[in-house]
């Protein structure tokens, strides 16, 4: 079977790449000239040069079983860019889906629990759930979705939304572990959160693709827990050994952090768009669906993937 991944470079699709290959696909990954490949050397994946903005560059995708669509934005530094990465990018994989791939099993949309929006009422959001995305990031998530849904019946998708991910390569989550390997906590008043560890994640986006019965439909994928963020700070603190000191952020000068960071460093998740999302306390969801539709099971559990997550940054000297 031939798999294409696009964003196959970054954290989740390296990981897909890798999981594919095992699996006996023959895997080939959508890159930019820009591109850094260095989580799929050694690996035996097909390059295929184009970019997902430019749809001229995407006539070479023809005649693939599947398509993983995991390019994207999950930081930027306007709402153009989201909107072109997140949103024209997808039209144009559509759209060459459609054209050029005639046999497509599946196409994947890696979408975000962002696109849904933050549960409300403080009970975890299903896949029936009003979507109400409160970052401009979720927003161009959820157009994306829409954009793929045009087509039912016209090509096999399953779109997955997962919660928060981290696991080995991610850098997001990386910031996080910095900072409390350097004895700090950030409060921003109590949250929970719904997350799943990325070797979870990517099993789970395989059983949707090989499952008829996802064609079609949206799936929340997450460990099934739900954690506070005194939770995450915790397991963090434990894993990498350290005594922590708790410094309280008031959410009403979260504005200013977010414009400093920006200035500091360019697409930074601490961003504006990203401290928008922080000021909702309940990201969580329910992922009974997928459970019962694809037989998810995930096996992580927060202590031990924090613990591998933290032992990777170690090896790989990022800590």
């Amino acid at each position: 079977m031939r798999a294409l991944v696009t964003g196959g470079t970054g954290f989740i699709g390296s990981h897909l790449a890798e999981a594919l290959i095992k699996e006996g696909f023959e895997v080939h990954c959508l890159i930019r000239d820009i591109s850094n490949k260095k989580w799929l050397e050694g690996l035996e994946v097909k390059f295929i040069e184009g970019d997902c903005c430019n749809r001229s560059s995407l006539e070479q995708i023809r005649d693939f079983d599947y398509i993983f669509h995991l390019a994207g934005l999950t930081k930027a530094s306007s709402r153009e860019e989201f909107f072109n990465a997140n949103v024209k990018g997808t039209e144009n994989i559509i759209d060459v889906a459609l054209k050029n791939n005639p046999e497509i099993k599946r196409f994947v949309l890696l979408s975000s629990l962002a696109a849904a929006g933050p549960s409300q009422d403080g009970k975890p959001r299903s896949e029936d759930s009003p979507a109400s995305p409160v970052s401009i990031y979720g927003k161009s998530k959820l157009m994306a979705e829409e954009a793929l849904l045009k087509f039912k019946g016209r090509l096999p998708f399953t779109i997955i939304r997962p919660t928060a991910v981290y696991g080995p390569r991610d850098r997001d989550f990386y910031l996080f572990f910095k900072m409390v390997n350097a004895g700090i906590i950030p409060d921003f008043g109590k949250s929970y959160y719904s997350l799943i560890y990325v070797d979870d994640l990517v099993h789970g986006i395989i059983l949707a693709a090989r499952s008829e019965d996802a064609e079609g439909k949206i799936y929340f994928l997450a460990d099934g827990e739900i954690c506070s963020s005194d939770d995450i700070a915790s397991v963090i603190a434990e894993s990498l050994q350290k005594k922590t000191v708790k410094i309280k952020i008031p959410r009403k000068i979260m504005p200013l952090i977010g414009r400093l960071a920006s200035k500091v460093a360019k697409n930074s998740i601490i961003n504006n768009d990203k401290l928008i999302e922080l000021k909702y306390s309940h990201w969580i969801c329910d992922i009974s669906k997928a459970r019962k539709e694809l037989g998810f099971n995930p096996k992580v559990k927060i202590q031990e993937g924090m613990k591998w997550t933290a032992n990777w940054y170690r090896l790989h000297r990022w800590l």
